[in-house]
């Protein structure tokens, strides 16, 4: 393989991985919510501006994961 098809292979692989990550961390954050505002309702407010800072943070991770990418296709 040449250099290049490596480097898409690998960019694939880091968009791949960067989306799986961003995904399972956002469902984990909703299925976080959901429980807290299931067991007391009156922290709904509060527990969403958790919610939105591990959405966020999950979110750059996958960000992260496309600036990667870019780097290996040069870019």
């Amino acid at each position: 393989m040449e250099h290049l098809q490596l480097a898409q292979l690998g960019a694939g692989i880091a968009i791949g991985f960067g989306a799986i990550g961003a995904g399972l961390g956002i469902g984990f954050a909703t299925k976080g919510l959901m429980d807290a505002v299931s067991r007391q309702p009156e922290v709904a407010g509060k527990a969403f501006g958790f919610f939105l800072l591990g959405a966020a943070l999950s979110e750059a991770c996958a960000l992260y994961a496309f600036v990667v990418a870019f780097m290996l296709l040069g870019k």
